[in-house]
């Protein structure tokens, strides 16, 4: 890959959840190799590659990914405007290109270069976060900064997940994501809270004291929304804070359901056994997982669940924590626990069957039709913009006020 040099000319009067423009983009960056950043354009050796941002404009990530990442020479502007915000050229006459990139001179570098749009360099399909999300570079001024912070806040979100997730924390977990900005809290602070609540709330499940357990239990998950969305928004993201979220997440469901069998073994009647329950849950749960990972291994290069929009409808409600969560609240409230119990060994073996028989279909569909793709990849903005699915699972209206 080539080695480009990066100047980010100006920046935003405003700062976007704690970080200006040029702050933004300097750690948005800091996350790509060969590359190095410049205070000024003298500092360019000559005829190396060079990439010009203005630091007073978002960037959304994809976009900046595929600009470092490109070898033809390029100007960008706005999304909203014919603005030139940005520019990939050779190190020649950089200081009159940035002149022009500024609005400081008459553009005549820039009109040599081919001028694209956001949406020309990068596919509104992102595959890393399960969604059609239109890409966008936009002013950061005061009069965008609620609906800016906004986009960063919406575009942490993945598009095909659990619907407590999808629609019933987003609200609730901006306000938290505000507060850890304004009191400076880092993402791994928030995931270390998380771990010691999935912990209490195991053990709270294990001695009996089943409603102390699901605050403390919906609280972590409601934690475990945070710390991903302040993490994208700050971009403060690091391999440490991944793993512990994504092990945490893997790990503990299984736990909590056999902390909650053992805690309510006193009232149960069944003739199977708390541990053997367990053991049929683990291993549903295990054949899930195993069946993402399969159809991603075996069958096409990305999520199940993204496949067709009938995957997407039940990944909303497939045998996840949230919805098993959901399930043994319900259970408690009406006073049968030991009734939850069952009903999340039931989801659990239910939820894999169906993960198994699409895997099954999936594999046929490829034999027969050939290669499959994300039906999220297939989306026309205008035709398709009225469909349900559509409208639950993308964020096709993405403008400036």
């Amino acid at each position: 890959m080539t080695h480009t040099y990066i100047c980010i000319l100006k920046d935003s009067e405003i700062s976007l959840w704690g970080l200006s423009g040029k702050e933004r983009l300097i750690r948005m960056i800091e996350s790509h190799d060969n590359v190095e950043l410049v205070d000024r354009t003298s500092q360019v050796p000559e005829n190396a590659p060079v990439l010009l941002l203005r630091g007073d404009y978002l960037f959304e990530s994809r976009v900046l990914k595929e600009l470092i990442g490109r070898d033809e020479d390029v100007a960008v502007s706005a999304s909203n405007s014919d603005q030139i915000v940005a520019a990939r050229a050779s190190s020649s006459n950089l200081e009159v290109l940035s002149q022009e990139l500024l609005g400081e001179s008459d553009k005549k570098i820039i009109t040599t270069l081919e001028i694209k749009k956001a949406a020309d360099l990068v596919n509104a399909y992102d595959p890393r976060l399960l969604k059609y999300d239109p890409p966008f570079i936009l002013p950061v001024n005061q009069a965008n900064k609620y609906h800016l912070e906004n986009e960063l806040f919406d575009g942490s979100y993945k598009g095909v997940t659990d619907f407590i997730t999808k629609w019933f924390w987003p609200i609730p977990a901006r306000w938290a994501v505000k507060l850890c900005v304004h009191y400076g809290w880092s993402p791994n602070q928030v995931t270390i809270l998380s771990l010691v609540l999935a912990i209490f709330a195991g053990l709270a499940f294990w001695g009996g004291y089943l409603y102390t357990g699901l605050v403390m239990g919906w609280f972590m998950t409601f934690l475990d929304t945070v710390d991903g969305k302040l993490a994208r928004v700050t971009i403060t993201s690091s391999k440490m804070g991944d793993i512990l979220d994504h092990g945490l997440d893997l790990i503990h469901p299984p736990l909590w359901y056999l902390a909650w069998g053992l805690g309510i073994s006193e009232m149960w009647g069944s003739s199977l056994s708390v541990i053997s329950m367990f053991w049929i849950i683990l291993a549903a749960y295990i054949g899930g997982r195993f069946c993402e990972g399969g159809f991603e291994l075996w069958i096409a290069p990305f999520r199940l669940f993204l496949w067709q929009p009938w995957d997407s409808y039940n990944r909303l409600i497939t045998a996840r924590r949230n919805p098993n969560l959901l399930i043994l609240t319900l259970a408690l409230i009406c006073g049968r626990p030991d009734i939850g119990l069952w009903l999340v060994l039931i989801w659990h073996v239910a939820s894999t069957l169906v993960l198994m028989a699409r895997l099954l279909i999936a594999q046929k569909h490829k034999k027969k039709f050939g290669e499959l793709k994300p039906w999220l990849n297939s989306i026309d903005p205008e035709r398709d913009r009225k469909r349900l699915d559509v409208r639950l699972f993308t964020r096709l209206s993405k403008s400036a006020p």
